[in-house]
């Protein structure tokens, strides 16, 4: 799911943050249109108190106003990184020249590891931070400088934040060299209308589009790695941490919640996560849940996308990528597989290419399963602005309500989580379709966010 924000935020300079409290704007004072704050409308607030209603009106525009500034702020921040990034890799630069001027001298270590050494412990030392820290921030530097210009002028513009130029960088080195500007054009605009997490997902998409091995080459080596580890943690707990195949990785922790979420009752008082932690006990030491003996027999339904050629043993060289849902790309032999062979994963074909769902099911009026699976392969996580959390998890929410002749219909449905869901209700945010899945918000201080859907179906 991408997001994009619409705001008139003022200059800096206009607003000076170090100096402008928020109290500049007297909400208890300030007339709006001329009419006097005490003798306007009163609403109800939250908490059995009221509040005029231009006093609200004013109150959320102080918030608008302030968070242009923290919008600013932000920007400021990615431009210094920016800056700190130029001059890290001046100190790499120049502890490569001064290691290169020097005598050679046999110590076991090349010119460039001695430099790449030097310029890692004198950043480490100058900023009070771990050797490995600097060194990586070394080498993202080095670069963001020499390699991926437009991803530092986006930094510096404050498009980006330094994580996104962060994941950015990590994903490219994973290419060729020859791959990096093409993989950088592709991937900065994503990382400008996304969150972090979102970027993340959607550059792995576009690293595999660009790599010149095959997704089923590489993920066959990849798997000879997968691992089981334990870490312990603080106040007697520990890390258990399994590296697998994703297909698998996803369908176990589906398998997981789904035994955890039919363990919640009245009188259950742990939390999903805790009880999901506790299955996952259960079910590697005894087999079973202990509490309810579930476990056996009990699969998870986990989306698989396929091209449809993919399936016929025709792939071509200009089809998506098959993708796993909650993870992104997947090799077509591993989609192959789990399409033909595994009933705990649905199957969802592909136009090749308009990317079309041909085999979803069925619409009817109300929301029956058949139009859920298509609502939860179109949206793939909650729809509000940032949020990463699993359709699977969320309720399905009528854009429209009911009671106001909102239909069940593709166009006036959406995924939202819990959390978010009761935010629609009962705050001032408001939402509506845009077309073709995509949804446009407005939140109580004004500002507007548009989000994409993360697969666009034929209605």
């Amino acid at each position: 799911m991408s997001i994009s924000a619409q705001a008139s935020a003022a200059p800096v300079s206009a607003v000076p943050v170090d100096t402008a409290p928020v109290s500049a704007v007297p909400v208890d004072t300030a007339p709006v249109g001329g009419l006097p704050v005490d003798t306007a409308p009163v609403v109800a607030v939250p908490g059995g108190t009221t509040m005029s209603a231009t006093a609200a009106a004013v109150v959320d525009g102080a918030i608008g106003t302030v968070l242009d500034t923290l919008v600013e702020v932000e920007r400021m921040i990615a431009s210094l990184t920016a800056y700190r990034a130029v001059a890290l890799d001046e100190v790499r630069r120049l502890a490569r020249a001064a290691e290169s001027d020097r005598p050679t001298r046999d110590r076991g270590w090349s010119a460039e590891v001695t430099a790449r050494r030097v310029a890692a412990t004198e950043v480490s030392a100058a900023l009070r931070i771990s050797e490995r820290e600097a060194e990586q921030l070394v080498a993202d530097s080095a670069a963001l400088v020499t390699q991926l210009p437009a991803t530092l002028s986006a930094l510096r513009e404050g498009r980006v934040s330094y994580r996104h130029a962060s994941i950015l960088v990590d994903e490219a080195r994973s290419l060729p060299e020859a791959a990096w500007r093409s993989f950088e054009r592709a991937a900065l605009p994503e990382a400008e209308a996304r969150t972090v997490g979102g970027f993340r997902q959607r550059a792995r998409a576009v690293r595999e589009g660009l790599h010149p091995v095959s997704l089923d080459t590489r993920r066959r080596a990849a798997a000879e790695t997968r691992s089981v580890i334990v870490e312990p943690g603080r106040d007697g707990m520990a890390w258990l941490t399994a590296h697998l195949p994703a297909e698998q990785a996803i369908g176990a922790y589906r398998r997981l919640t789904e035994i955890a979420s039919g363990l919640s009752g009245a009188d259950e008082h742990r939390t999903l996560p805790q009880r999901r932690a506790d299955v996952l006990a259960d079910l590697l030491i005894d087999g079973i849940v202990a509490e309810s003996g579930a476990g056996r027999g009990v699969r998870a339904t986990v989306l698989v996308s396929v091209p449809a050629l993919t399936l016929l043993g025709t792939p071509s060289a200009s089809d998506a990528p098959s993708s796993l849902e909650g993870y992104g790309p997947i090799s077509s032999e591993v989609a192959t597989r789990l399409a033909a062979h595994a009933p705990s994963f649905v199957r969802v074909l592909t136009h090749p290419e308009t990317g079309t769902v041909l085999s979803v099911g069925r619409e009817r009026y109300a929301v029956p399963r058949d139009l859920r699976l298509w609502l939860r392969v179109r949206d793939e996580t909650c729809r509000f602005p940032g949020c990463g959390r699993a359709a699977v998890n969320a309720d399905i929410d009528h854009t429209v309500d009911w009671q106001h002749e909102g239909a069940t219909r593709h166009d006036n449905l959406a995924h939202l989580c819990s959390s978010h869901h009761q935010l629609k209700h009962r705050t001032d945010w408001r939402v509506h379709h845009a077309g073709g899945g995509a949804l446009e918000w407005r939140s109580p201080s004004g500002r507007r966010y548009r989000t994409e859907p993360a697969v666009r179906l034929a209605s």
